[in-house]
């Protein structure tokens, strides 16, 4: 069943933030605006109002959780959706070709929970840029919390810019693989509609993820599924298959997005000890990789 597309009326604040940010990347490529920004860069905050239980609680189900698990809480990964109005102002003035940047990666570190009754209070800045001079890694700071529990969740976000081909061959390196001793913890149907309806939760309308021709012109036979829904998904699914239900079991996760999940898709979550994968099969190709750290027994 899709998303109800009431959901995406909730978005405003998100869809003017990737405005903010697509507008801002056609002025550096147009040459406008200012020099790109010292490392760490300036601070940015605002203040979010609760988010909407019935929001909330479709997003829980969408990604494959039990919303009776987060009563009176948000579910950290749901971050994006107070998160990304804040994402264009990071990368204000950079030198970059931002039109062509990728979701690279997050690390998620989670120190306490969030209640859904509270104002959020929400600080982004750069706080890193590793640029090899084939390709730049923009490292995104997004810290969550209350007025009663600051920084209960903190976010690196990473993202890829490709910065062109160099004279010579390269130095391209084999693509992630699932394990082929990994264990199968859950598996997946994606329809061709899941880009549009994690969209309509998140507020992430990038065309690639819902709209079959703009996603072809990237290269991909049809839409990607955002990578932060592969994220929430892997996340659930070790809530319920690895850690018997306990939503709090997880306090950090440090994922990769390695190759674009075309839609629709089967797709499988595979666990080796500490570290999770998603993809089609073990031995076969890998969309995420994870390392996740669990709290130790008696642990809030």
């Amino acid at each position: 069943m899709s998303v109800s597309l009431k959901y995406a009326l909730y978005q405003g604040p998100v869809l003017r933030g990737l405005g903010e940010a697509l507008v801002g990347a056609i002025k550096q490529r147009a040459g406008i605006g200012p020099a790109p920004p010292a490392v760490p860069g300036p601070v940015h905050s605002l203040t979010v109002s609760p988010r909407p239980r019935d929001l909330i609680d479709a997003y829980i189900r969408h990604v494959g959780g039990d919303p009776s698990s987060y009563r009176g809480r948000l579910p950290p990964h749901m971050f994006p959706q107070w998160g990304f109005p804040l994402t264009g102002k990071l990368v204000e003035g950079l030198k970059y070709p931002m039109l062509a940047a990728m979701n690279g990666g997050c690390k998620l570190t989670i120190h306490a929970p969030l209640p859904d009754d509270e104002p959020l209070e929400v600080t982004g800045q750069l706080v890193g840029v590793d640029d090899d001079g084939k390709r730049a890694i923009l490292d995104q700071k997004i810290v969550t919390g209350t007025r009663t529990i600051p920084e209960a969740v903190v976010a690196h976000l990473y993202v890829f810019i490709p910065l062109g081909q160099k004279n010579g061959k390269g130095d391209k390196k084999d693509k992630p693989r699932v394990p082929p001793e990994a264990r199968e913890l859950a598996f997946w149907k994606l329809k061709s509609d899941a880009g549009l309806d994690f969209a309509k939760l998140t507020g992430d309308f990038n065309p690639v993820h819902w709209v079959p021709r703009w996603a072809k012109t990237f290269g991909f036979r049809n839409t990607i599924l955002h990578g932060f829904g592969s994220m929430a998904r892997a996340i659930e699914g070790l809530h319920r298959a690895r850690f018997a239900g306990d939503v709090n079991a997880i306090s950090e996760i440090d994922v990769r997005f390695t190759r674009p999940l075309v839609l629709p898709a089967r797709v499988g979550l595979y666990l080796r000890g500490n570290q999770a994968w998603v993809g089609d099969a073990p031995g076969g190709p890998a969309y995420l990789e994870a390392k996740f750290t669990a709290k130790k027994m008696g642990e809030a």
